[in-house]
Formats: structure tokens, C-alpha cells, sequence
């Protein structure tokens, strides 16, 4: 079996987060765009390093597909591990993984982890940086009043008030969600940085796999006023995207729509994961939901440039000028 037919396997077998399952990688950057590399011991597999990538001429660009909000190493732990025996695991584990990783040819490495991952000295000791990055979750969503209790005041405020203007409705077309999400980032002057082709491929996977669902906000003249866009896995909902019609901001109906999408979370026994924002003022909305902060880790590094093994590169096949870099070389 190849990496990739083991890692499907163990995908299958195992609670791995959705955006490094096999088939979510294929539809964001393609079956061919997208590796493996596993630790493997007796034929189990310990750890597993999911990436996708870029090909060019200098390397391999390593960076996250679109709408991907995490990938990274993911680690097998054994049952029972003493705090000690735990630690050990994660060197060993990540080190070979990264060894193996270092063994393509790479010009670029940057994923997101998972908040779950919070052991990054062995990509420390091999020269990569790391950025830190913060996310909000509710972990706990089966009591609803308890989820609404911890809701800042300011923002009950703003779902009460959105309540009586609108009312939340599921499944709106993926274009429509579409053109109100390419709303929000025409507001800010930015492009949109997926397009809609992307986003009915996601759908119709997460679809068939029945791990999605798009909420809407509508007044009582069929106006659109808000939308989100929540997928989930085995233990956790995340919140992918969302849009606002500018005409009706003032409405708030997305703090509306996030609570009806916690209530789904915690009908289905998940956590509620906001897939957090460094902008401060996103990241100020998220926070008064009462999600407990987690943290995590943005690991990037740039491979050096190889002066000797482009050069070597670029003259094969012309031996006279192969013979003369030896010359320099020495």
C-alpha cells in the first residue's frame, strides 16, 4: 500500500480533523498536489504529516489550500502514557517526521496545527520559526442555557434585537452564499481568494458526507441579510466562512446565525470551533461568545538557497562546463 492508501485507512479508522482528510485535500488543491509522510511501527502508524504544495523550478512550495484552515502533524499516542513516556513519543515522532520531510526537495514550509498540538521544540531544534496564533472554542455545547449564559451581555443585546427583524432559515444556495460572502471582502477592498466552482465542490462532498449546513438570515421581504457556512467532523463544528449584505449590517443577524449554528453543534454532541482571527476586531466578536481561547501554532521556514546544488543542477548534461564548476567548487 502506498502512503496515501495507508493514511486513508487510518483516516477511517481514526479522529482526524476534516481538513487533512483525503478527500477534502483532493477537492481543495488536487489528488496530485497533496503527500503524506508517516511514522510507522509494527504497521501501525504512530504519527502522520499531511501537506500540500506548489511545484516550481526551485522547490516545493509547502503552505495551506484554500478554505483549509489547519493541517499539520498529527500523533498516535499510545493508551496509558505517563507524562514522561509522552513527551519522549512526541520528539521521536515529530523528528522523524520532519527528517523525512527535509528529505524532499522544499523551498518553502508553512501549515497551521491544530490547538491540540503543543509541542513544537522539535521543529525548534531543526531552525523553523513559529508564530502564534489564537482561536475560540466552546467545548462544551450540550447545555444550551449554560452556552447562552456565558454569551457577553453586549451581544445578547444585539441577537435579541436581530430576532425580531429576521428569522434563520437553512440551506441557501451555495452562489447565493457566495455573492454575499464576496460581499464582505469587496467592503474591505480585498479580493476573494476561492472561487465559487470551489466552494459547490466542497459543498457537494460535505454534502454526500452530511457534514455541512449553510444558515441564512432573511426579513420578512425575502431580503438577505446575513450568511454562514459550518462544516464538521467527529468532534468538532467549524465555522468556515460567512458573508454580510451591507445594506442590512446594522441588523447583526450573523450573531444571530452563530448561535443557531452552536445550538446544531451541541444538538450533535461537538464542540463549537470559531476558527479564530488575528484581527482585533473579529477577534473581539468571537471572544464574547465565551469560548475558551486556545492557542496555536502557524510554523513556517524558509529553506536556504543551495548555491552549489543549482549550479550542479543547471550544467548537467554540459560536461565541459560541469568540469570547470568542479574546479571552482574545489
Amino acid at each position: 500500500m502506498s502512503n496515501k492508501e495507508k493514511y486513508l485507512k487510518f483516516c477511517e479508522e481514526s479522529s482526524v480533523n476534516i481538513f487533512v482528510q483525503p478527500w477534502w485535500l483532493d477537492a481543495v488543491v488536487g489528488s496530485e498536489n497533496w503527500d503524506v509522510i508517516l511514522n510507522e511501527k509494527g504497521g501501525k502508524i504512530l504519527g502522520a504529516l499531511p501537506y500540500s504544495f506548489n511545484k516550481t523550478k526551485s522547490g516545493l512550495i509547502i503552505n495551506e489550500g484554500n478554505l483549509t484552515q489547519k493541517s499539520g502533524v498529527y500523533i498516535n499516542y499510545p493508551n496509558n502514557q505517563k507524562y514522561t513516556s509522552k513527551l519522549s513519543f512526541e520528539r521521536k515522532t515529530i523528528s522523524y517526521l520532519i527528517e523525512e520531510l527535509e528529505k524532499k526537495d522544499i523551498k518553502s514550509y508553512s501549515q497551521n496545527f491544530d490547538y491540540s498540538f503543543t509541542n513544537w521544540l522539535p521543529f525548534y531544534w531543526r531552525g523553523y520559526n513559529q508564530t502564534t496564533r489564537y482561536t475560540y472554542v466552546i467545548e462544551d455545547t450540550s447545555d444550551f442555557n449554560k452556552v447562552y449564559n456565558e454569551i457577553d451581555s453586549s451581544t445578547k443585546n444585539v441577537i435579541r434585537k436581530a430576532e425580531k427583524m429576521v428569522q434563520v432559515k437553512k440551506g441557501i444556495s451555495i452562489e447565493e452564499l457566495y455573492k454575499i460572502n464576496k460581499m464582505t471582502f469587496e467592503r474591505k477592498n480585498m479580493e476573494i481568494p476561492y472561487s465559487v466552482d470551489l466552494l459547490i465542490k466542497i459543498d457537494k462532498l460535505c454534502n454526500d458526507r452530511n457534514c455541512r449546513e449553510s444558515l441564512y438570515a432573511v426579513d420578512e421581504n425575502n431580503n438577505v441579510h446575513a450568511v454562514i457556512y459550518v462544516l464538521w467532523d467527529k468532534e468538532s463544528m467549524y465555522y468556515l466562512l460567512g458573508g454580510i449584505n451591507p445594506d442590512y449590517k446594522n441588523s447583526n443577524a450573523t450573531s444571530l446565525l452563530l448561535l443557531e449554528a452552536i445550538k446544531l453543534a451541541g444538538s450533535m454532541g461537538l464542540k463549537f470551533d470559531f476558527e479564530g482571527s488575528m484581527n482585533k476586531e473579529i477577534e473581539k466578536f468571537f471572544s464574547t461568545f465565551g469560548g475558551a481561547q486556545k492557542q496555536y501554532f502557524t510554523i513556517t521556514k524558509d529553506f536556504k538557497f543551495d548555491l552549489k546544488k543549482s549550479l550542479i543542477t543547471f550544467v548537467l548534461g554540459a560536461p565541459k562546463l560541469k568540469k570547470i564548476l568542479k574546479r571552482i567548487i574545489r
